[in-house]
């Protein structure tokens, strides 16, 4: 058995409950629907979102070097795509490599923009965002990485202003990236006042982390801390009680600084969905993911939850109803339980770029899959959306899953929870 990760795209043939869960999915989905109405929908409140990536163009802009009208008018173009959509939430990816997408006072414009870190691109991306997506009643979340640097290991090519060149003993190079070393409370306080830069001068609605802390694991790589370690380390049991501890203060800072000066900018994170599995903690899901946030990425989702450090969560569900190893309908519970009387809110992040992907398994080329996925996550009243993976995958909808989704569940428009 290969072992399972965010990126693990390789899976196995669908279980008999998954086939089972396939084949009753459609009458399930009606009553699902009527148990979501009765938990609390009808006040007409519900997140229903997208992500859009930056990070080596994924979604926008389609390359880089583009004129900025044409930047400007690709980006309207997904804003109205999602209000046809019925969606009401963008989620801007504004930070993806220790850069930027506004004129921060603190990093280099993105490379993404124009190819050329550092270089203007000659407008300001994000205050156009937050104006046209208000215009359209979508709220805009600027989307952040925290600590990853480049996607390559070479500070020489970063430009000679990058806080990585002036501080090189902050980055560290590990599987071929470069990152900010989250050991160091210099570091942890410079990641927050370069995000929080956006946060003060614009008007997000929200701020949002994806799922990289520490790395994901690189077989037969060390991620050199050590000296981070042995200057900060003393009083914890071990080097990844510690890591997790820095990782901790990131988050339980930043929401914090965030409430301080604009509470009413909510703080939302989307993790890798397996806190742990139950093999490893009773506490844990049922599944057998080759990642556990706790334990490689020294993440304590739960922790944040349940201390209630964040507004709001979207584990990553990426897999299908009946999925061996990490199923959606094992995790979704679980992680309803997790918000259960808490402030938290829960929202799903959902793979719609995976729906009609020829190398996906056979629940991935039915468009009725994601769906199924809604519907399932209406009975638990704790989940107060979904958000889909990604911007080019709600325009493109290779399947129509994304319009079964519309079809289904969002004869109309909704207004975000608050």
């Amino acid at each position: 058995m290969g072992r399972l990760t965010r990126r693990g795209f390789t899976v196995t043939a669908a279980s008999t409950m998954a086939a089972l869960l396939t084949t009753t999915g459609e009458a399930g989905a009606v009553e699902a629907a009527r148990v979501g109405e009765r938990a609390g929908r009808a006040q007409g409140r519900e997140l229903r979102g997208m992500w859009v990536a930056t990070v080596v163009n994924i979604d926008w802009p389609s390359r880089p070097g583009l004129p900025p009208e044409r930047q400007r008018a690709e980006l309207l173009a997904l804003f109205d795509t999602a209000v046809a959509r019925r969606l009401n939430t963008v989620i801007l990816q504004i930070r993806p490599t220790a850069d930027a997408f506004w004129p921060s006072r603190f990093e280099p414009w993105s490379e993404y923009l124009t190819g050329v870190q550092g270089r203007s691109p000659g407008w300001d991306p994000l205050a156009f965002a937050v104006r046209e997506a208000h215009k359209r009643r979508l709220e805009l979340h600027g989307w952040f990485n925290p600590y990853r640097v480049a996607n390559h290991t070479d500070p020489g090519r970063l430009v000679p202003t990058h806080p990585a060149r002036i501080h090189p003993e902050w980055a560290v190079p590990y599987g071929g990236k470069l990152y900010y070393n989250p050991g160091l409370p210099e570091v942890r306080r410079f990641v927050q006042d370069a995000l929080l830069d956006a946060v003060w001068r614009y008007d997000l609605d929200g701020v949002h982390f994806d799922d990289y802390f520490y790395p994901y694991p690189v077989a037969g790589q060390a991620f050199d801390d050590t000296a981070a370690y042995e200057r900060y380390g003393a009083g914890f049991p071990d080097r990844a009680a510690w890591r997790r501890d820095n990782i901790d203060r990131l988050v339980r800072e930043t929401g914090e600084r965030i409430k301080r000066r604009k509470p009413h900018v909510r703080f939302g994170i989307s993790p890798f969905a397996v806190w742990r599995n139950r093999t490893t903690d009773p506490r844990g899901s049922d599944t057998k993911a080759g990642v556990q946030t706790y334990d490689d990425l020294h993440a304590d989702t739960l922790g944040w939850v349940q201390r209630q450090w964040i507004d709001y969560i979207v584990p990553q569900c990426y897999w299908h109803i009946g999925f061996t190893f990490a199923d959606y309908a094992t995790l979704v519970p679980w992680w309803a339980e997790a918000v259960r009387g808490t402030n938290v809110q829960l929202y799903i992040g959902e793979a719609l770029y995976r729906a009609g992907d020829p190398a996906q398994p056979a629940p991935w080329q039915d468009p009725a899959e994601l769906s199924r996925h809604v519907a399932l996550g209406r009975r638990y009243p704790e989940v107060r959306g979904n958000v889909y993976f990604s911007a080019r995958n709600v325009v493109a909808d290779r399947i129509g899953a994304m319009a079964r989704v519309v079809k289904d569940h969002y004869p109309h428009r909704a207004r975000p929870p608050r």
